[in-house]
């Protein structure tokens, strides 16, 4: 719990409940929440799928990442269905998106 609370406190994610000793931690970014629950360091996990954020600035957010030691998956770019975007693996393996979407043509 304490590796995922440092993780997602240095993306700017802000701490509702629980910290890093706690079995249960909730945050919120932006108008949603993110809950983790603690479990077993022996537990193994299989791919999920990525969550994707919508977030004001991807390339602030990109950024602020690596300025807390993060290491992205990708760099911020424009994507072909209308969204800036990048990736990141959190601490656990789970993909995270954060993105926005492009100012559509007049």
């Amino acid at each position: 719990m304490a590796r995922a609370v440092r993780f997602y406190r240095g993306l700017g994610f802000s701490l509702r409940y629980g910290g890093e000793d706690a079995e249960f931690t909730s945050f919120s970014v932006g108008s949603s929440y993110l809950n983790l629950i603690g479990q077993p360091e022996d537990r193994q996990w299989s791919w999920w799928g990525r969550i994707v954020f919508y977030v004001s600035d991807v390339d602030a957010l990109y950024e602020r990442a690596l300025a807390n030691g993060l290491e992205p998956d990708s760099t911020p770019r424009d994507a072909e269905w209308g969204e800036r975007y990048f990736h990141l693996t959190d601490p656990d393996g789970h993909q995270l998106s954060f993105a926005k979407p492009l100012a559509s043509p007049s």
